[in-house]
């Protein structure tokens, strides 16, 4: 038989919301204020969220245990597997001395950090979010930012702050489309309703990652750079989402963006150069990176310089090639065997008012490692290191030593997905959802804030679009808004919660090496990620109410 969600078990939403972000909140606290192993910490919120679905909402104990189990499946495969292949691939660079001319190369382009930030955390970071998503971008860039000897906490959290933009149009658009397809929306008005609300943070963004960096005068300085970065990333991706479609959004407005600036930088230079790479006013930053070579920049030949970019290059290509769906479905009709979750599948049914009638939860694992994106990374590590000169046997003990060097972050990326996915299936992440959605008036704000919400929970805008969309929509009715309104704010809003989410800090901690200071890069990012989350909620507010944002609005 199957078991129904109870949202409001002790009859009183505050009562229940309060026990529904007791897990989140153990997790938090754990990792942010006890300073406590992130393993440990999602180890800690994972037990506490078995106890209060189980003991408050009443969820069968093999019901809640088996929904962890599938979670921690998916914290392996897709997302630990990203990391543990950047990872190798990051480690070749470093034996061969890729990064030293890396750092150089760029120092060609401009010895300013704070533009060597907006090229990298930015818009290639942007580039890799629309071609593959799901925590690429920030693996990719703080490594590279690491090796380029930015401090651990500037390379990661400056990651995660560049990494907001882009994000509802990852993965070729993924979030969007999942979003239309579960829940009924029109796929073009709900992209172009997006693209409505995201260029205005797109041209913000770079400005609040300078400041964020180097402080109110330094991004003064280099504001025509900033202004060309975003401009020419916020154009590009109004205009393909209103006139082309999610698919491409990223992919062709970080080029557009990289392009623009690089062009741009051989016409203009700032009067001062910043070398700092430290976070300005944070004493917790520990300076230069140990990666870092402090020898002054060379020129290199034309042939170090394309050994350098290699590596880079073939990943790109990989996984770019690895994102176009024709590809993935090729490669899954060669190898994808899915494993419902017996005990779970389709046993947990979600009810009214979360969706419009009984819904029952499928609970299936899908094995997708030939087309998973750390798949791609993996062969492009492989063939860059071939390329390299690297033997067989020195790739295969590189390999090892990576495993062992990420073996506790792939540990707490599986415990925080159990966690995620346990909230979801238990309905505590619901009950939290419905505390937002009862707020009247002021629910274009909150709505946006239920995004946020969902991301941070399951690190995932798509996941969030699947959690939140359908409420999001029966609210919008309710209340005389635009269901497209309101499902473009859920995933607009959602960008915002993924610098926040565990897993994503697990990831840019890795890329890093700057292991067990996930708490530093929480309460560093936390600040940017509310305060941009209630922007885009009161944006969408002015969209729902005040002339002339109401003209935005895709009815």
């Amino acid at each position: 038989m199957s078991w129904q969600q109870v949202y409001d078990p002790f009859g009183s939403m505050v009562v229940s919301t309060a026990l529904a972000a007791i897990p989140v909140v153990v997790m938090l606290v754990c990792l942010g204020f006890l300073h406590m192993k992130a393993h440990l910490a999602a180890g800690l919120g994972l037990l506490s969220a078995l106890l209060i679905a189980v003991v408050a909402f009443g969820m069968p104990v093999g019901l809640a245990g088996r929904a962890a189990f599938l979670g921690g499946l998916t914290g392996v495969l897709p997302i630990g597997w990203i990391v543990l292949n950047i990872i190798f691939l990051q480690q070749l660079a470093e034996q061969n001395g890729s990064f030293k001319v890396l750092q150089d190369s760029l120092s060609g382009i401009t010895e300013d950090r704070r533009l060597q930030l907006l090229l990298i955390a930015f818009a290639f970071g942007a580039f890799f979010e629309g071609a593959a998503g799901f925590g690429t971008p920030v693996a990719v860039t703080a490594a590279i930012l690491i090796g380029l000897g930015f401090s651990p906490l500037a390379a990661s959290g400056l990651s995660l702050i560049a990494n907001t933009a882009p994000v509802a149009f990852g993965a070729l658009g993924t979030p969007v489309i999942t979003l239309a397809k579960v829940h009924g929306y029109d796929l073009m008005e709900v992209t172009a309703m997006i693209g409505r609300q995201l260029p205005f943070f797109s041209l913000l963004v770079p400005f609040w990652l300078i400041w964020a960096f180097a402080g109110r005068k330094a991004m003064l300085e280099i504001w025509p750079a900033i202004l060309v970065t975003g401009v020419s990333f916020a154009v590009p991706q109004y205009l393909v989402s209103n006139f082309i479609g999610p698919e491409l959004v990223d992919i062709i407005a970080a080029i557009v963006s990289m392009v623009s600036l690089i062009l741009f930088l051989r016409v203009w230079r700032p009067k001062t150069i910043w070398r700092s790479v430290s976070l300005k006013g944070h004493e917790q930053d520990s300076g230069a990176s140990s990666f870092a070579s402090t020898a002054k920049p060379k020129q290199h030949s034309r042939e170090e310089l394309i050994r350098a970019w290699t590596p880079w290059a073939i990943m790109t290509v990989f996984v770019f090639i690895w994102g176009l769906p024709p590809v993935k479905a090729w490669l899954n009709g060669l190898f994808a065997p899915n494993f419902p979750i017996t005990g779970l599948h389709n046993l947990v049914e979600k009810v009214p008012p979360v969706v419009p009638q009984p819904t029952k939860e499928g609970a299936i694992y899908a094995f997708t490692l030939l087309s998973a994106t750390g798949t791609g990374i993996l062969l492009s590590a492989i063939v860059g290191g071939l390329v390299a000169k690297y033997s067989v046997a020195q790739l295969v003990v590189a390999y090892g030593r990576t495993l062992n060097l990420v073996k506790y972050s792939l540990l707490t990326i599986a415990l925080m997905l159990a966690l995620g996915t346990l909230t979801r299936y238990s309905g505590l992440d619901s009950t939290l959802g419905l505390a937002f959605a009862n707020t009247g008036v002021l629910y274009p704000f909150f709505g946006t804030l239920m995004g946020w919400l969902g991301v941070a929970l399951t690190g995932s805008d798509t996941a969030s679009n699947v959690l939140f969309g359908g409420m999001q929509k029966v609210a919008a009715d309710q209340l005389g808004l635009s269901p497209n309104l309101m499902g473009a704010a859920n995933s607009s809003g959602g960008v915002m919660g993924k610098m926040i989410d565990a897993q994503s800090i697990v990831v840019a901690s890795t890329a890093t090496r700057w292991f067990n200071h996930e708490g530093d890069i929480l309460r560093y990012v936390f600040f940017h990620s509310i305060a941009l989350a209630s922007l885009v909620g009161i944006f969408v507010t002015l969209q729902a109410y005040v002339w002339p944002f109401t003209l935005m609005v895709v009815k």
